[in-house]
């Protein structure tokens, strides 16, 4: 007989256990105490606060850890950004050491006497709990949104009737600045050296926006520290018939923009293989006098 193979009889086969007795079939009535009970899955209502945990430690995770929705106080980065609108803000890949990018729209917390004179308006418990797990954002810390021009090592300036200038390249801005705005005719700046590590802003509609020109007295001469920024709005996620991603404007990858960056390497490269040029040159040239 094939190993496996039913015996040809109808009755079940009693398997024996390890401790040699019988095990009963399922549906069989137990010989010691009838039917087998079995257990009651919990109800929903049972299970609901289970769920809104694990809901609640979810988003506390996502604000923490991915993305972060913040509102727009404010018209400083129209027509990007409306007042009222909901951006997404990208918080992970800060975590991994990125670095704010010439172009992005970014936001910060206040660097210190930007906002001073703001008021900060009281949130009622809704809005506290709702902000606390990510869908509202906070309206107790002061924070900003602008677009990044210039990152550590660059020089920017912006003279009156100008373009502003990164690295001595031209920005075109059309396509993102507020129609009928100038590049900087309201408070020319520059040339600004930004130190490494943090970052010139400046708002989309520039007659409308207190950005980096308007605090060089402050310490960092209007820059902003890269710790201080909270991640880059990619998104904007409400209203409905505003959804839209923010990208980075095409000016901003132009050719020759980290040119002013390479130089001084380029430079030093130079300087250095010029003495070994000559001690080659006359090397050769004293060898041919010889012969």
């Amino acid at each position: 007989m094939a190993v496996g193979a039913r015996s040809g009889h109808d009755e079940p086969e009693d398997r024996p256990s390890s401790g040699g007795i019988p095990v009963a079939a399922e549906g069989d009535d137990d010989s010691r105490g009838g039917s087998t009970a079995q257990k009651k899955p919990r109800s929903f209502w049972k299970e609901l606060p289970i769920l809104v945990g694990i809901a609640l430690i979810l988003a506390l995770l996502i604000k923490t850890f991915l993305v972060q929705a913040f509102s727009i106080p404010s018209d400083s980065m129209q027509n990007t950004l409306q007042r009222g609108d909901r951006v997404l803000v990208d918080k992970l890949t800060p975590w991994f050491g990125s670095e704010p990018e010439r172009g992005e729209v970014v936001v910060f917390h206040d660097p210190g006497g930007w906002l001073e004179d703001t008021a900060t308006p009281e949130p009622n418990a809704v809005q506290k709990f709702l902000s606390f797990i990510g869908l509202m954002p906070s309206a107790e810390e002061k924070d900003l949104i602008k677009r990044v021009i210039a990152v550590g090592g660059d020089t920017v300036q912006c003279k009156k009737n100008g373009p502003v200038t990164v690295n001595g390249k031209a920005l075109d801005d059309k396509s993102f600045i507020f129609a009928g705005n100038s590049a900087c005719d309201d408070e020319p700046f520059g040339p600004i050296h930004v130190p490494e590590g943090r970052i010139w802003v400046m708002g989309d509609h520039r007659q409308n926006s207190l950005d980096s020109r308007y605090h060089q007295e402050l310490p960092g001469q209007g820059t902003v520290s890269t710790d201080e920024v909270v991640g880059r709005a990619i998104v904007i996620a409400w209203p409905v018939n505003r959804w839209s991603t923010l990208p980075v404007p095409s000016t901003f990858d132009q050719p020759g923009l980290n040119a002013a960056a390479a130089v001084a390497p380029g430079a030093l490269g130079v300087v250095g293989a010029l003495p070994l040029v000559f001690w080659r040159r006359r090397r050769l040239t004293s060898g041919r006098t010889a012969g």
